[in-house]
């Protein structure tokens, strides 16, 4: 198979890229593939997001996977005609079950389906005639161009004590977590941003008895970065900054890593006040496993008594991609900044025929570059890219 474009990442990026180049720059379908081994485009997503029991998504109506910012607000329908509890302020952030409708409109309008190669990248190496990519199942596929929107679903972040393969120690985001509790159990949850927040009142919710440990106090943030970073009043700065590891400081300062917007932590300490949610605020020091419980040793010489423990401290900051863009990275010679990620030109291009988007693209795109406003924003550079490239 020889395409125009082949993306590797059928998740928020990968989707929200594919439509752009069908929708805007007008890429034939034919001509273009997504390479993900879920059973359908954006499994990830909405495996993580329905583990965490997520209702209502952290980002604003206008962020979506549509090309007109407005689609989503449209799709909801108009005054009567609207479902109830569909938005919900501030930024009239979407519930879930409508953002995930709109995600399969948004399929079904540009027959994403019909493109989706379930399978796995493993290999890609480029050469004059453009891109060619190995998968698991030994299929090759060459493109002229390539999309890596790969994202770090794949490698959740397991702290030191925490013992892989204990059957009753789980991270959330594991790829087919399977420690989610069938009957009442006592359980710990570890971290301490939304994802952990979230996790701990489902299991409230389905009647557990819940300790959340986190190791600091509650940090109160609506987003995972200031509303500035997705215009002028941040970029501008960042744009200016020539100093790759600069750039690295300003993304990693800009970053509310494990915080909660205030409608979480308003539930949350109403059931910490309650004694119906025990909160620790400190380390995890050890892990003793017994036959019939697990003792969760606390750096305030607590030990907690549990049934289960479940992860919920978010994706490692390495890099993602694993060995193929280790490999990728040697045979192609590709510039990399001193943390270990792409350096990029303003077309996301990491190498005249290879794009990148999500956390590959953050040197470039700043601190909102993984989110749903990361994936649009690399949309606009992209289908500018093209545009500008025909017009030549």
């Amino acid at each position: 198979m020889n395409l125009d474009w082949l993306i590797i990442g059928g998740g928020i990026h990968g989707v929200h890229i594919a439509a752009r180049l069908i929708g805007e720059a007008d890429i034939a379908p034919e001509q273009l593939r997504i390479v993900d081994p879920g059973e359908r485009l954006l499994a990830r997503w909405r495996t993580c997001t329905t583990t965490t029991g997520m209702d209502f998504l952290r980002s604003a109506s206008v962020h979506h996977l549509d090309l007109d910012p407005w689609s989503l607000k449209r799709f909801a329908g108009k005054g009567k005609k609207r479902r109830p509890r569909v938005f919900t302020p501030p930024y009239d952030r979407p519930a879930l079950a409508l953002f995930n409708s709109h995600c399969d409109h948004v399929v079904e309008t540009f027959g994403l389906s019909d493109l989706h190669i379930r399978d796995r990248a493993m290999a890609c190496t480029v050469d004059c005639d453009g891109v060619g990519v190995r998968l698991l199942s030994g299929r090759e596929i060459s493109a002229q161009n390539l999309v890596l929107a790969i994202g770090a679903s794949e490698q959740p972040e397991w702290p030191d004590w925490a013992p892989q393969g204990e059957a009753r120690v789980h991270h959330v985001f594991d790829p087919g977590c399977s420690g989610w509790p069938s009957q009442s159990e006592t359980v710990a949850v570890v971290g301490g941003g939304i994802s952990a927040g979230q996790v701990a009142l489902r299991l409230l919710d389905e009647g557990h008895q819940v300790h959340l440990v986190s190791r600091h106090a509650m940090r109160q943030h609506q987003f995972d970065s200031e509303p500035g970073w997705l215009g002028p009043k941040y970029m501008t700065k960042f744009s200016r900054e020539r100093d790759l590891d600069r750039r690295r400081a300003l993304i990693n300062e800009a970053r509310h890593r494990g915080s909660v917007p205030p409608e979480v932590w308003r539930v949350l300490r109403s059931a910490i006040s309650r004694d119906m949610l025990r909160w620790h605020e400190c380390e995890v020091q050890g892990l003793d496993v017994r036959d019939d419980i697990l003792k969760l040793q606390l750096s305030n010489d607590e030990v907690l008594d549990v049934e289960r423990v479940l992860l919920a401290t978010g994706f490692s900051s390495h890099r993602p991609g694993g060995a193929m863009i280790d490999a990728l990275i040697d045979s192609a010679s590709l510039a990399c900044a001193r943390c270990g990620y792409p350096i990029v030109d303003s077309a996301l291009r990491w190498h005249p025929r290879i794009h990148v988007s999500g956390p590959l693209a953050e040197l470039e795109l700043g601190p909102v570059s993984r989110n749903i406003a990361g994936a649009r924003r690399a949309g606009d550079r992209l289908v500018n890219a093209v545009l500008s490239e025909r017009s030549d």
